[in-house]
């Protein structure tokens, strides 16, 4: 469902899983996440509002905005991820493979995207998604509006479900794909859900009953379930693991208690997010209304004459700059230039930004534009913003969880489906740490050690996130360059 705050799961979809016996926590949660939605665009009252005259006339107001909401939410993706962060596995094979699943599918540059929904919506999500024909694993992301758990704890979602709005030979379906471990909640509903076979799923190579199913159902825009062609209605993978992986900031949740959703990250911080876009329009509203007026005696106008009067042609910029001086023969030309007030305003603007930037965990003179350059050096940033360094940390263990939980499913089911993969093992994400670690100095001294507390092969293994037999390989063949030239 499409509406002017953006896509919201339809009630008939809510409905059938009720009907099923879901409490969906999507309900209490509806709400936030539309207001987190609304900031994120500049979009609401706060933006778009009617003023009055003091003639009783009422007009329409727009305010400026930079819209901080989504800034802070981006800037905290580009921290967390970047084009240097790297999934290893203990298999060098499924390291490779990983890499390569990313450049063919553009994992990395959808997933900083991602983030930013999570830390915006406080909850987005990757699901394994199966092409059976080509026989093939792809991940496709959503946010907090499209995503409602089935089945959670306070350790984390087991199942859930996703709903997004295709279109099929030109027509508008919206499609519910349940990522469940067992049918019994679609044998308990009986012949109401018995729109597919859920004796006979399709199973992929190698898949046993205890793995997770993925159920599909679409509907048409009246709410009826429709069975497009090509949509294979429940597939059996045969995962172990779950088939999706929610992404969440490091953050709890104040709202609704007990919710499987996360926060926003500026939650706690409407009101240094309306600070910060009030001082930024009152800033643009002064240097408009503080243009020079130029006053031009009624003298040096043309006049033309319209029907039996004569008017005063008009001249110059038509951003009421000029005005003209009724019966005035004196001062020919009047300028007058009211005194502008930024430097106050800018030191308002200023103090907004940095209580944003502290409400949100960047510290307070992250988004101070008066310490420009404050990204001087790695060892500068931790001693100058420990509150960014801590909290870079407590995310990046949220987004290790979920990054490497959906690449053990992509991995499992690619081997479900006939790929000679071996078994990846432990399975870590490595980031680029820069922002909060000099990583060329430490990279310096590690191979300072080389030789003396570290083996060649050591660094290789922890930079180049290689596995030992790997490391030792390609560091043998190192040496014997080094020799023959």
């Amino acid at each position: 469902e499409l509406t002017e705050a953006g896509f919201q799961v339809p009630e008939h979809i809510r409905q059938y899983l009720r009907d099923m016996g879901y409490v969906l926590p999507l309900d209490p949660m509806d709400e936030h996440i539309r207001v987190w939605d609304g900031w994120m665009a500049a979009r609401g009252a706060f933006y778009d509002y009617k003023d009055t005259d003091g003639f009783g006339r009422t007009y329409e107001v727009h305010r400026r905005s930079l819209h901080p909401a989504s800034r802070v939410c981006a800037e905290w993706a580009s921290l967390l991820l970047n084009d240097k962060t790297s999934v290893v596995c203990d298999s060098q094979k499924c390291t490779d493979w990983l890499s390569s699943f990313f450049a063919k599918t553009g994992f990395m540059a959808q997933a900083q995207a991602t983030i930013v929904k999570a830390f915006g919506l406080g909850t987005a999500a990757w699901a394994v998604w199966l092409d059976l024909d080509r026989r093939k694993v792809q991940v496709r992301r959503y946010d907090a509006r499209m995503v409602i758990p089935l089945t959670w704890d306070e350790l984390g979602v087991y199942e859930c479900a996703f709903v997004t709005r295709v279109f099929h030979k030109g027509r508008a379906i919206d499609q519910l794909q349940m990522h469940v471990r067992d049918m019994d909640a679609f044998r308990e509903a009986g012949d109401t859900f018995a729109t597919f076979s859920i004796s006979k799923p399709r199973r992929l190579l190698g898949s046993r009953e205890s793995g997770y199913k993925i159920v599909t159902v679409c509907f048409d825009e009246h709410g009826n379930v429709v069975e497009p062609e090509g949509v294979c209605p429940v597939v059996d993978t045969g995962c172990t693991v779950p088939t999706f992986a929610i992404e969440k900031p490091a953050l709890d949740n104040t709202r609704v208690d007990m919710s499987p959703y996360g926060q926003s990250v500026f939650a706690d911080a409407i009101d240094a997010i309306q600070a910060v876009d009030l001082a930024f329009d009152a800033m643009m509203n002064e240097v408009d209304v503080s243009k020079m007026r130029i006053f031009l005696s009624d003298v040096m106008f043309d006049r033309e004459r319209e029907g039996s009067k004569t008017v005063a042609i008009p001249f110059g910029k038509s951003d009421c700059t000029v005005f003209r001086k009724v019966m005035s023969t004196e001062d020919m030309v009047t300028e007058f230039a009211p005194p502008l007030r930024t430097e106050a305003q800018m030191q308002a603007f200023r103090i907004a930004l940095q209580m944003l930037g502290d409400l949100c965990g960047f510290g307070i003179s992250y988004f101070d534009f008066y310490n420009v350059g404050y990204v001087k050096t790695a060892t500068e940033v931790s001693s100058d913003n420990s509150a960014l360094m801590r909290n870079i940390r407590r995310h990046e263990h949220a987004l290790e969880g979920s990054l490497s939980g959906i690449c053990r499913a992509a991995l499992e089911c690619a081997r479900n489906l006939g790929e000679r993969i071996p078994a990846e093992g432990d399975v870590h994400v490595t980031f680029d740490d820069s922002i909060i670690t000099d990583t060329a100095a430490e990279k310096a001294q590690d191979m300072a050690e080389i030789g003396v507390t570290m083996q060649p092969w050591e660094y290789r293994a922890k930079w180049y996130g290689e596995d030992e037999a790997t490391a030792k390989k390609r560091c043998r063949g190192l040496g014997r360059g080094r020799k023959e030239a």
